[in-house]
């Protein structure tokens, strides 16, 4: 079987809040994954929607003919870098604040026909 990839590098939201989203759409095809997404009242699964989106249309790019048999196979999010800046606290002190950023992949398997 062939795959579909699509990618979002350097998403500005952090990974843990993504990662919810991810496990409800592992094995469902694409049309149920992107229903169950876009009724989710979670910033994380506008991003996994986007880059689903994405992935089903590089799928038919490589020639799928049934994109309605689209099966989501895999939905990975890893931690990306992080920006770190000072902000000041109390008593002359400084406080790190951290920008999480994520890198979002999602694998379609298209089907032999």
């Amino acid at each position: 079987m062939a795959e579909a990839v699509a990618l979002h590098k350097f998403a500005r939201i952090s990974s843990t809040k993504v990662r919810m989203c991810c496990r409800l759409i592992q094995g469902r095809t694409v049309q149920d994954a992107q229903n169950q997404l876009h009724f989710m009242h979670n910033r994380g699964a506008k991003f996994l929607f986007d880059v689903v989106k994405s992935a089903a249309a590089n799928a038919e790019v490589m020639g799928a003919t049934k994109p309605g048999a689209l099966i989501v196979k895999s939905a990975v999010v890893e931690s990306g870098p992080m920006y770190k800046r000072l902000f000041p606290r109390s008593r002359g002190q400084a406080a790190i604040m951290r920008t999480r950023f994520s890198h979002i992949k999602v694998i379609l398997d298209i089907p032999e026909v």
